[in-house]
Order: C-alpha cells, then structure tokens, then sequence
C-alpha cells in the first residue's frame, strides 16, 4: 500500500519512537494551518488499561444515537489504517490507502525535514484528517502518557476521561503509581468535563488534585456512577438514574468497568442516548485483539475444531490479571487445558505479568514479535517465565509455535491464547488472514 511505502521512508528519516515533548507538534500544527483548532468536539482518553475499549464503546454509543464520530487509536493490530477511522452516514469507516497517503505526505512536506518522530508526524496526520471530514463528535486515545503526549494539543476538549491507572512504561513515565497518574492527568483542560475511571487511591489523588487546580467537575466511578451484573444484564447507574443493558459483546468481567467509564462520559457531554440505543452499543460495540475469540481464519483451520483459539494484547501486570481473571471464568464454564503463547516488548514488566497466570495456563510457549525490532528475546522471556512457576519453553517464531501446537495431541480439546503484545496479536491476525475492520 501507498500508505505503508510513505511510512517507511519516514522512519528512515525519524525516529520511530516517542520523545515526550509538544514543541516539535506545535510547529508543525501551526505550519498545516492548526487543524487541530478547526476539529469536532473531542473526547480524549488517557490511561494504562482500557482506554481503547472505553473509546469503543463511546463510538458504538455516539453511532447508535444517529452521530458521526473520528477515532483516533493507536498501536495498531495489522495495518496502519485502523488508527484512523472517519465518520460516515451509517458508521464510520478506516481512511481508505488514497485519502490517508495524501495526508500523511501533506505532514511531512509541511514538517521540511525537520527533527519530529513518526508517532508525531501520524498524530498530526490525525488532526488534518479530522479536520477536513465532517463529524460530530472526534474520540482520540493518548499515545503514551498524557502531559507530553502527542495528542495533549487540543486546547478545548468537550471531556478528558483517565481510565484506570498501573505501572507501565517507567522508563518514560516514573517509576510509582503517583508519578504516572501525574503524567496521565496532564490531560485535564478547565471547562472540560472530567470522568475517572477505577483508580487506586494513590493514582485518584493525583488525578483529583489536577482536576481541583483547573477547576474542572470530576465524575468519579464508584462515587458519581456505578454498575454491576444481576441475572445476566448490565445495570448502570449514576444521578441520572438506571440503565438496565445486556452485558457487554467484549468478553471479560473488566468490560463492564470500561462501557460504564464510557455510559458515564457521554451522559456528562449531554448526549440524549435513551435506554434503547445503549443496549444497541452494548450489541455491537467492536474492539479487535481484546480477549478475543477467533472462530475463523487459516490458524484456526490449522489447529482444528477441537481448539479453542483467543488472542488478547494487553500487556503489564495488570492486564495479565484481568486476563488470567477471564481465562479462569472460561475454564468454569468449560474446562480446557491452556497453552500460552507469548511474545513481549523489552519495555515492558514480564514478571508481574507472568505472576497472574500461576495455576491458570498450563503452560507457556514464548516467541519473538515478527513485526517489532524491540521484541525481548524468546529464550529470556521463557526463562522469567520459567523464574515465576510456569511450565516455559521458547520457540523460534510463531509459526513454529504453531507447528508444534499443530502437532500436538488433537483427540482432546485445547485452549490456546495468544498474549502478551499487541504486536504479537497483528502478527496473528496477520497470519489468520483476518484484519481488523
């Protein structure tokens, strides 16, 4: 594709990484014309874990109410184009290769070579996409951190929403609770509304403390909105009284968390959602990699019915726990053997995330990510896998991993996950032949 050949020259040219600063994206903004003053209203999301689904359901919500909506995610699973989803009559839509390749080259010969990285030329890409389509409402996820994010240009957001808070990305982030909640604060704005989402104490302070010196309202889950499952539905509730749903179409316990993160942000921008048109969001909301079950595709084929076949990207301690929480409950309902297949970056914290999974997997196969240089190696992860009580060894690639999984006892039925990265999670769909749409 255009869009991929584009890409790679520029990270030629840049560096492909994050360098946590707003200079570099304020002179370009301003060299394009300000797009990023000339968007819908935004709703911007920050947070370690479930930023991504929260702004799914926001999108499945704001579309089930007849509006348009830009979104604005990143990584992506298995091409570029799933970071940039425009509004269109009927639901949105990925930027098609022409549209997308045309703005991205605009960036570029706007930026003149300058020093930039890649994330900050494609944010930028985002905002004169965003800009030049129309919309009623832009949803757009912090990249990494918050205060210095690419993203944290946006002077007058509608509603800043911190979705839960945990250790991950130290390096660049600081290396407790408080210093991270402090970088994911950042992007609360006065006159917007705050919505936080379940916090540690540590991290709530911080990010209260914040909202308090901006003046701005928070809404706080467990204190302004609430929820919890009761024979098989989703109740919600906050001031403005109860929402009575079926339960999430994403899988996990932790979802009911995130779509009440999201419930609670639309209804503080003044959306007028009535009860039926959330239980149409909660019917088909979408958000591929996340403890997701695959029931199609040429790696399922290989493996054969008798397999249970899932993948999930998250990717720190605490998402391994979310996860070994749901691989738990699937095991209740239907008791499987578990093997693990995981690969990670080298930025992240494999022992903590490894710890979740004592007595939940039977045992795990490591693998290097095909599509990142950053990958820690197979052999090491095995190794801190093996340090932590489970049964690891490493394989060569994915597909060996396959191969060997393919080879193994097929009269009984198995369970296999795919985890670990996100990264890894597009090299499997890549491999299964099914892009996310």
């Amino acid at each position: 594709m255009e869009v991929d050949r584009l890409i790679e020259s520029l990270m030629a040219i840049h560096p492909k990484g994050f360098d946590l600063s707003l200079g570099r994206m304020l002179r370009l903004l301003q060299a394009l014309g300000d797009p990023h003053k000339k968007i819908p209203p935004v709703i911007h999301v920050a947070g370690t874990n479930g930023k991504g689904s929260t702004i799914a359901y926001c999108r499945a919500i704001l579309e089930a109410a007849g509006l348009g909506v830009h979104v604005h995610t990143s990584p992506h699973l298995v091409n570029w184009h799933e970071r940039f989803r425009l509004a269109q009559s009927g639901g949105g839509q990925l930027a098609t290769d022409a549209v997308l390749a045309d703005a991205i080259d605009r960036v570029a010969q706007a930026n003149g070579g300058e020093p930039i990285t890649v994330f900050e030329i494609l944010s930028a890409t985002m905002f004169v996409l965003f800009s030049e389509h129309p919309a009623d409402y832009c949803l757009i996820e912090v990249g990494l951190g918050g205060r210095f994010d690419a993203t944290n240009v946006i002077e007058h957001p509608a509603a800043c929403v911190i979705a839960p808070v945990a250790l991950d990305h130290q390096s660049y982030l600081g290396d407790t609770l408080d210093k991270i909640a402090f970088e994911k604060a950042g992007i609360i704005k006065p006159g917007a509304k705050i919505v936080i989402g379940e916090q540690q104490e540590e991290a709530l302070e911080v990010i209260e403390r914040k909202a308090q010196e901006c003046k701005a309202p928070v809404i706080v889950a467990g204190q302004d909105f609430d929820y919890h499952s009761q024979a098989g539905r989703f109740i919600y509730q906050d001031g403005d009284g109860l929402l009575d749903m079926p339960m999430p179409r994403l899988i996990g316990e932790h979802q009911l968390a995130n779509a009440s993160l999201a419930i609670a942000t639309i209804r503080a921008i003044g959306i007028p959602a009535n009860n039926a048109q959330f239980e149409t969001a909660m019917n088909t909301v979408s958000w591929p990699g996340r403890m997701e079950r695959l029931k199609a595709g040429a790696i399922v084929d290989q493996l054969g019915s008798q397999w249970e076949v899932w993948v999930d990207g998250g990717h720190n301690p605490a998402a391994g726990f979310v996860v070994a929480q749901e691989l738990n409950r699937q095991n209740k309902l239907n008791p499987l053997p578990t093997t693990m297949i995981c690969g990670m970056l080298n930025t992240k914290e494999p022992t903590g995330y490894f710890q979740a999974f004592e007595g939940v997997v039977n045992n795990i196969i490591t693998v290097p990510i095909q599509s990142s240089d950053a990958g820690i190696d197979a052999s090491e992860l095995a190794e801190i896998a093996s340090k932590t009580g489970l049964v690891a060894k490493a394989s060569n690639s994915l597909i060996d991993a396959i191969e060997e999984l393919k080879n193994s006892d097929k009269k009984s039925r198995q369970r296999v996950i795919f985890a670990g990265s996100l990264y890894l999670v597009g090299d499997v769909l890549r491999e299964n032949q099914t892009p996310p749409t």
